[in-house]
């Protein structure tokens, strides 16, 4: 087997939770791996009785027209025509592939296919007592400007949204795919600012409501500079609670961005903390252990488990998470590290928010009714 599978499965046929991860487990051709890996994700699919709902896949290349029809073939009557988001990093350990992530649902009926203007690019579950959405891929190719492609973005989420009885307050988790994130993230954080702030989210330069979110230097896969996904919980109201800090990390926006260190929501098959995207960066909002990646791996993953300690939350509740690394050697130093703990691990290698940023780590945990 090429593939190393990670399956965690929840609740019930009714109100249930999948999250799948395939990365590879040795060099095999790019066409066999694709082939295993979207086979066996169909298979856990259809075995488990759930739904695909929200679908990243990590590639470097330019492979990914056939990694579309690959899916595709593979996926066969479970494929909704909701396109994942492909995103492309640098080349890693494994060359080219670096993984797939799938969170899918057990609910009584199909998830209804979100429609924006011909795009398929979202879905709608609804289970007893809940009601969630999801968007994947959101982007603006044809909007020249960067800047302008994160506002046309962040404006589409808003009128889909709308569409479906909801807005931002009902967003616990965001995730914005910024090609080229070095030479334009404060760019992007301003017009986010902005944006929240125009949406009244942020009010009067403090907010203690804002999604948990990564940010991070892939390139969409569509040709756009940028690309977002987020989750949304329409029913239960009023369900998310925020953790704008943690002991060791102050708010985000207190230095300009504007997101939680994590979120926790009632989700089908219990209660799910969306950890943001976490660096090695102190209670200051300074930048900890510079040109020293062993450092910043072990003080990323201190910070992580310190979201779990607030969120009443253990490493053995962890169901999915990203390790971005900035290089292919970063990515080796850490899985040759014999101390990291034993999450289904998903390694990238990408460009972070700041140039002296070497690693981060985003994760999701949930704890069962």
């Amino acid at each position: 087997m090429s593939i190393k599978f990670n399956l965690r499965e929840f609740g019930t046929p009714e109100a249930g939770e999948i999250y799948i991860t395939a990365v590879p487990a040795n060099a095999a051709s790019n066409q066999q791996l694709w082939h295993e890996m979207f086979a066996g994700i169909r298979e856990a699919v259809v075995s488990t009785g759930a739904f695909i709902f929200q679908e990243r896949i990590f590639i470097s290349g330019k492979e990914t027209q056939s990694v579309n029809r690959i899916r595709q073939q593979a996926y066969g009557d479970i494929d909704d025509g909701v396109a994942p988001s492909l995103l492309l990093g640098k080349t890693g350990l494994w060359g080219s592939i670096s993984g797939v992530q799938v969170y899918a649902v057990k609910c009584k009926e199909l998830p209804h296919v979100i429609d924006f203007h011909g795009n398929r690019c979202g879905r709608i579950a609804i289970v007893p007592g809940g009601k969630y959405l999801a968007l994947s891929a959101l982007s603006a190719p044809n909007v020249k400007e960067p800047a302008e492609q994160s506002r046309n973005v962040l404006t589409k989420a808003v009128a889909i949204l709308d569409q479906h009885g909801a807005n931002f307050s009902n967003v616990p988790r965001t995730w914005m795919w910024l090609g080229d994130i070095l030479s334009w993230y404060d760019m992007f954080n301003r017009i986010r600012n902005e944006f929240f702030t125009e949406q009244g989210i942020i009010d009067k330069n403090i907010s203690e409501s804002l999604p948990a979110s990564t940010g991070i230097g892939l390139l969409p896969a569509n040709g756009g500079a940028c690309s977002m996904d987020l989750t949304a919980v329409i029913e239960p109201s009023d369900s998310i609670k925020y953790l704008p800090e943690t002991v060791k990390q102050q708010c985000a926006f207190e230095y300009g961005s504007a997101f939680s260190r994590a979120t926790e929501v009632i989700t089908p098959a219990g209660r799910t903390i969306y950890v943001s995207g976490t660096a090695s960066i102190d209670i200051s909002g300074i930048t900890t252990n510079i040109g020293n990646p062993i450092g910043q791996i072990e003080e990323t993953i201190e910070n992580v488990r310190a979201v779990l300690r607030d969120t009443n939350c253990s490493d053995g509740d962890i169901v999915q998470v990203v390790a971005y690394c900035k290089t292919a050697e970063i990515e080796k130093m850490f899985l040759d590290m014999k101390s990291i703990p034993s999450w289904p691990w998903l390694t990238t290698v990408c460009d972070i928010c700041r140039p002296d940023l070497l690693f981060e780590i985003e994760a999701v945990a949930l704890v069962e009714k």
